[in-house]
């Protein structure tokens, strides 16, 4: 039977409820005509299923991103325990154990809070951060306070970032300005906010953070700055320590002392500003300012420290801690080097059109006795004595020499003077003098090019480049003839420790600058051992050493002769007058001083006969001042020697060969040619 059947006495109510069925699902009269299309298009609650799953991933990428920030944290109750010990701080001393400098971080042992002065933990406070005590690590009072001062300033003068913020930013992250950082270290905040206290965070604030010149921490600031222990600091020295977190290089009182005292001025006015202390308590630092610990203005000593700890670095790459440098460096010898640069540059600089200098001199071990790297190392660190390559002209002539010494010439063989072409290169002489036929002593004193040429020539590139290499060169140097005038590039220091070997009967060291290396316990990492080689026979040495003497007393280097004492040397100067250079050495050391522009440009006519002449002579003339003087083998020849009678006078130079004379019997005498002459092995280098 059909549902539809009126008869069916439950019909009539089936049919109500269908009826109310349809009117509660028809569209309304709007909504007639596109139901179906806005069904089709929509299905029924996509918008809040779409709006949900995009709140559901950007919650979870941000607990991601903070989990991934907190999981890429350092360690950082050990980074507080070890935040010392983490970095290299290297504190370099002279020959006389006095400090000359440092490299790294500056540090000293943490200082208890309550063993600073009250004045100079105010202070900080009142500078940094005055409601330290009050926040939680963050201080939008602070943040608003200093948005407000940057508006008004239209720059940025005031940071909003509290003390804590500092110990995190500063101890434990990277310099970046990041999201990633950002986020860092707001947790390291937090961190440090949970589970320090307010004062063991101020201590490790204040005995770590950066303060100028190198030194971490206000302990080691006292000690660089004033001389004294931060326990010890009066309030003018402590409002000083006070101002430097802000901008430690630039308020700095050993680089500028008037922009430090106004630093510290401001900090005094912070102080009375924050009711810390009153305008009566602080007037007498406003009358008496701080005066810093006396330091030297000479900075070429600071060449010298950056390559002995250039070494240290690569030495020892993994090496962390405080440790302590003992160096070659003569403080005598060096504050001569330094006088004889600038006093050659400042007197003939000008008019040459000099620019720059260099010097350094080796002990016949090959300590590094001196050595200046430049006019400025505050205009310029880079060191021309160590990485500075240039053409030593015929500062290299000795080289060739040598190797001619090898081939079998004598200092007697006779060279000459004729003109040159190979391969259409035609090196030519200096001056339009024929020497004509010379003894190749004579050749090299007057540093004759034709004849220098036709030896290498003569005795081929092999030799040369083996007896550079013997003398420790170890630049490259091309198999090209042109090298025997100079053409190779060298460096100043390389080219010093080759002629080492003439004066120090043939044996020679590598140079070394470095004697001990010591923890800050006192446990010796490394220590020096001396190794000297017999590079070239003592005979080579000789003949050699007596040559480049007849440079100095008849050639090229007249001008760099010493007083009272033998030397010999090579002046060497490259085309156009670019580089000037002079190498020489006396019983007692080996020197060589470069002259010459960044920019490799000509100069007007400095050269190695007299602008660097005269500056080896100054500094030898200073480096040597009281000290006897030694003998130098090979430099006199019996037959060259000048006949001292016995009434002479014992002083000066005849006095010095005197004594060589007097000595003369004790030595071996050696066969050359028709004449004996001493071996001077007794009292060398």
């Amino acid at each position: 039977m059909s549902d539809d059947n009126e008869n069916d006495p439950h019909y009539p109510m089936r049919e109500a409820f269908r009826r109310a069925q349809m009117m509660r699902d028809a569209p309304s009269e709007g909504e007639a005509e596109d139901g179906d299309a806005a069904r089709r298009r929509t299905p029924k609650g996509l918008p809040m299923r779409i709006l949900t799953w995009a709140s559901f991933g950007v919650t979870a990428a941000c607990v991601g991103f903070a989990a991934l920030v907190f999981l890429t944290l350092p360690d950082l109750q050990r980074a507080i325990d070890r935040a010392q010990m983490e970095t290299l701080s290297i504190r370099v001393m002279n020959a006389a154990d006095e400090e000359i400098g440092m490299r790294g971080r500056r540090t000293a042992p943490t200082v208890p809070l309550g063993e600073m002065p009250p004045y100079l933990v105010k202070a900080v406070l009142a500078t940094e951060d005055r409601r330290f005590y009050e926040h939680n690590g963050f201080d939008p009072r602070g943040i608003a306070r200093a948005m407000w001062s940057n508006i008004k300033a239209f720059s940025l003068v005031e940071g909003g970032s509290t003390i804590t913020q500092q110990v995190a930013k500063n101890l434990y992250l990277d310099n970046s300005r990041t999201v990633w950082r950002k986020a860092q270290e707001a947790l390291i905040t937090l961190w440090l906010e949970s589970n320090l206290s307010k004062d063991e965070i101020l201590t490790l604030y204040l005995n770590r953070i950066y303060m100028g010149a190198g030194n971490y921490g206000v302990d080691a600031a006292a000690r660089y700055y004033f001389g004294k222990s931060v326990r010890d600091v009066s309030l003018p020295e402590a409002a000083v320590l006070a101002g430097l977190p802000k901008a430690p290089s630039r308020f700095a009182p050993t680089n500028d002392l008037a922009q430090a005292r106004f630093r510290a001025n401001q900090v005094l006015d912070r102080l009375v500003g924050a009711g810390a202390l009153t305008e009566e308590e602080v007037a007498g630092a406003r009358a008496h300012p701080a005066d810093v610990l006396p330091r030297t203005k000479e900075a070429g000593r600071e060449y010298f420290v950056d390559w002995v700890a250039e070494q240290v670095r690569l030495a020892y790459p993994e090496l962390t801690g405080r440790v302590t440098v003992r160096t070659t460096l003569h403080p005598a010898r060096q504050t001569a080097a330094e006088n004889a640069i600038r006093r050659a540059l400042d007197e003939m600089g000008g008019d040459r059109n000099v620019s720059q200098g260099s010097l350094v001199a080796l002990a016949p071990d090959g300590a590094v006795l001196a050595m200046v790297g430049g006019k400025s190392y505050v205009e310029s660190q880079f060191n021309r004595a160590t990485q500075a390559k240039r053409q030593p002209g015929s500062a290299f002539k000795p080289v060739v020499y040598l190797a001619a010494l090898e081939a079998g010439f004598t200092p007697d063989s006779a060279v000459t003077d004729e003109p040159v072409s190979m391969g259409g290169w035609t090196p030519r002489n200096v001056s339009d003098r024929n020497w004509g036929t010379v003894t190749l002593a004579t050749a090299l004193a007057n540093s004759v090019n034709t004849i220098t040429v036709q030896i290498g020539d003569r005795i081929g590139m092999d030799r040369i480049l083996g007896a550079a290499r013997k003398l420790g060169i170890e630049s490259p140097l091309q198999r090209n003839l042109s090298i025997a005038l100079g053409s190779g590039e060298v460096t100043l220091l390389e080219l010093t420790s080759a002629y080492s070997a003439f004066g120090n009967d043939g044996r020679r060291a590598a140079p070394y600058g470095i004697r001990a290396i010591e923890r800050e316990n006192g446990d010796v990492l490394y220590r020096h051992e001396p190794k000297v080689e017999q590079v070239i026979p003592a005979s080579q040495a000789h003949d050699m050493t007596y040559m480049l003497h007849q440079v100095m007393t008849e050639g090229t280097g007249r001008a760099a002769a010493p007083s009272g004492r033998l030397a010999a040397g090579k002046t060497g100067t490259s085309q156009d007058n670019r580089d000037a250079w002079f190498i020489g050495y006396t019983g007692h050391e080996v020197a060589g001083v470069w002259f010459g522009n960044d920019d490799n440009s000509p100069t007007e006519g400095a050269a190695g006969g007299n602008f660097a002449a005269v500056a080896w002579r100054s500094y030898m003339d200073a480096a040597e001042r009281g000290r006897a003087p030694a003998p130098l083998p090979g430099a006199v020849r019996y037959r060259d020697a000048p006949i001292v009678a016995a009434t002479t006078p014992r002083s000066g130079f005849f006095a010095d060969l005197a004594d060589i004379f007097n000595a003369a019997p004790k030595l071996q005498g050696r066969q050359e040619g028709n004449r004996k002459t001493p071996d001077f092995r007794v009292g060398g280098r």
